[in-house]
């Protein structure tokens, strides 16, 4: 009998593994909320930085520019999508000379508890915009999107983006109908349309060759970082990592030194804190069963070591997130 694994082991199933892919299954907006925009020209509309949030825009009819304070400036066309994977400040109008008012300055209606209607008629040309902002809580989906630049815009009129305009469409009649579960469908196509105009960066961009995002591209650090982000809980050793790769502890310990820039166990240590960080914002484990988990003799070595890490208490960071519900 072989000793090769067959086509339904668990060794083959994890060759075929796609870490990056795997990344950006996880990418999943949390907290998403949208405005919908029906706009006649001239408009400008100034929104402020959301560190930690994705936001983008949707031109449904129309033209629009996004400009930035640095002077930087993008059009878009009817059908277009633009990401700011950063939230960075910015303002969106109709044309590079108006001046942008405070978007919290309008008045702005609830039509359901996530989706709100902005309206400015000032007897122009007309336009259409849908704008959301959302979080991402995975931790693996989160440093990407952390990687990621400023602004990354999808166009429809690129030869190969004719989805990009049909779901486009799909999501305005969403919008203006807001029939049962239209939040959902909304939430939905953004997720697809954010994931979208990541793919095509990563796709595109040389940045994203290097660093992290490359390291989840090499065939065996990023198996090894898959294994780390799939189960941060497990007792992993250098040996262990190197041996599920299949690879050797020296030649897996210098890969990954040189393409993460630190070693598989300091960032096995890293990856732990981030995810007893979402833990503690999105779970009611308590500090002892989070310590357990992790592998920690008790809860006040591993609160020590999580401010040693991080510069916050356990407690400090549940009473965040407390705070942000609130």
């Amino acid at each position: 009998m072989s000793d090769q694994p067959t086509a339904n082991s668990p060794e083959e199933a994890f060759r075929s593994v796609d870490p990056l892919g795997e990344a950006l299954h996880a990418l999943r907006l949390s907290g998403a909320f949208f405005c919908r925009s029906e706009l006649r020209a001239p408009w400008g509309i100034e929104l402020p930085p959301m560190p930690g949030s994705l936001m983008f825009h949707i031109v449904t009819e129309g033209s629009a520019w996004i400009t930035f304070g640095s002077g930087e400036r993008y059009r878009m066309e009817a059908g277009d999508f633009a990401l700011l994977p950063q939230g960075r400040g910015h303002a969106i109008v109709d044309a590079p000379e108006t001046p942008a008012i405070h978007l919290y300055d309008y008045d702005r209606p609830l039509l359901s508890p996530r989706y709100e209607l902005l309206e400015i008629d000032n007897g122009g040309d007309p336009a259409g915009l849908i704008c959301g902002v959302a979080s991402v809580k995975d931790p693996a989906a989160r440093r990407m999107v952390g990687l990621l630049p400023k602004l990354i815009p999808m166009t429809a009129a690129t030869p190969g983006n004719e989805w990009l305009r049909a779901s486009v469409q799909i999501m305005m009649q969403e919008a203006r109908s807001l029939g049962p579960g239209g939040d959902a469908v909304i939430t939905r196509f953004s997720d697809i349309l954010v994931v979208q105009a990541i793919r095509h960066w990563l796709q595109t961009d040389p940045n994203a060759q290097t660093g992290w995002l490359g390291a989840l591209q090499d065939p065996q650090v990023g198996r090894a970082l898959a294994l780390i982000h799939r189960d941060p809980t497990e007792a992993w050793t250098v040996e262990s990592l190197a041996e599920a790769v299949g690879i050797s502890r020296s030649g897996l310990a210098a890969r990954f030194a040189d393409l993460v820039g630190d070693t598989p166990m300091s960032y096995l240590r890293q990856w732990r804190f981030e995810v007893a960080r979402n833990w503690l914002r999105d779970t009611d484990q308590t500090q002892a069963e989070i310590a357990e988990r992790l592998g920690y003799e008790s809860e006040s070595s591993f609160s020590r070591a999580f401010k040693k890490a991080t510069g916050q208490t356990p407690g400090s960071v549940r009473r965040e997130a407390a705070a942000d519900e609130a």
